[in-house]
């Protein structure tokens, strides 16, 4: 279908573009500006990681020998890099802090979530703060502390048992160390988790509560047939991010390595081999390897995981 305009008797046609609007001017200057302000951000952003995660990438494929220099080698480190034991022992050991720590720390987030949510007292305020106080610590400074708190000469659970006339098990033995960064992790991380479910939480219209009511539901049936599906959005996130931190595991093993008398190895996690094989053995070819290829573990973890859970969390392509 075409259409025709014609110019009314009398009028004359210039053949020009109607002149801008001054709507269409105060627009693009909104846009320029809005393009300055976004400028420092874009640079810092380019600079301090687009370029250096480039950089990491063009030497993850060059291999760096004392006999032939630095040369191309594509993609012969990730074949090296997935059959390393020391690499995959370290993949292994994560999966199984996701299997244990992630639903850990989600049962521990949901329940103190669904617990504040009921209150309305200066109680509850307190409460969530308390909760939320461990996550505003810095990783490092909390893993110190708990390393003091699990020092078998110097902290004081020896004198705790010695008030029961037993002996305190040492938190940093080979055969423990898992559990007390299970602990440690859980304390650090579930405050954060639960102001997410919390928030969640208090997005729910509180009729949907009375109408349940109203049908005879009670407290316990509320909040697992009426809350937790309502926000599955909010709990897929929360595993998530749980699932990205806990697969990139470094800081509290790295802190605690040094008074768990050999229970953590350099190799424990990935990023701490990576960081071992960069600034002990100057490896750095091989250690860019080695990150690039958790990170590719790293998303293909968290795509299958959204992938899986888009209908529940309601994020249907």
């Amino acid at each position: 279908m075409t259409t025709t305009t014609s110019t009314p008797p009398g009028a004359v046609s210039t053949g020009r573009p109607p002149a801008p609007t001054r709507g269409s001017r105060i627009e693009r200057n909104r846009q320029r500006w809005g393009w300055f302000f976004l400028a420092p951000f874009a640079v810092i952003f380019l600079v301090l990681l687009v370029a250096p995660l480039g950089y990491a990438f063009w030497m993850s494929l060059h291999t760096n020998t004392l006999a032939a220099g630095e040369s191309f080698t594509g993609l012969t480190n990730y074949q090296r890099a997935f059959s390393d034991p020391l690499f995959l022992g370290g993949l292994a050991r994560v999966g199984l802090f996701v299997a244990v720590m992630v639903p850990i720390q989600l049962a521990v987030a949901l329940a103190a979530a669904l617990v504040l949510d009921t209150l309305a007292t200066r109680l509850s305020r307190f409460s969530r703060l308390m909760i939320f106080v461990p996550y505003a610590v810095p990783g490092m400074i909390g893993a110190l502390m708990w390393g003091f708190l699990y020092s078998p000469r110097f902290g004081p659970a020896s004198d705790l048992f010695d008030l029961f006339g037993a002996d305190a098990p040492n938190f940093l033995a080979p055969g423990t160390v898992f559990g007390s960064l299970i602990n440690i992790v859980t304390w650090q991380w579930s405050g954060y988790y639960m102001i997410i479910i919390f928030a969640a939480l208090r997005g729910i219209d509180p009729s949907v509560y009375e109408a349940a009511r109203i049908d005879g539901a009670n407290g316990r049936q509320i909040a697992f047939r009426i809350k937790v599906p309502m926000i599955s959005a909010a709990l897929v996130m929360v595993v998530v991010f749980a699932l990205i931190g806990t697969l990139q595991f470094f800081t509290e093993p790295s802190i605690l390595r040094n008074v768990a008398a050999g229970a953590i190895p350099v190799h424990y996690t990935p990023n701490m081999y990576a960081h071992g094989l960069a600034f002990s053995y100057q490896q750095f070819n091989y250690a860019s390897t080695i990150s690039f290829a958790l990170g590719v573990v790293v998303f293909a973890f968290s795509y299958l995981f959204l992938f899986l859970t888009r209908k529940k969390s309601g994020l249907n392509s």
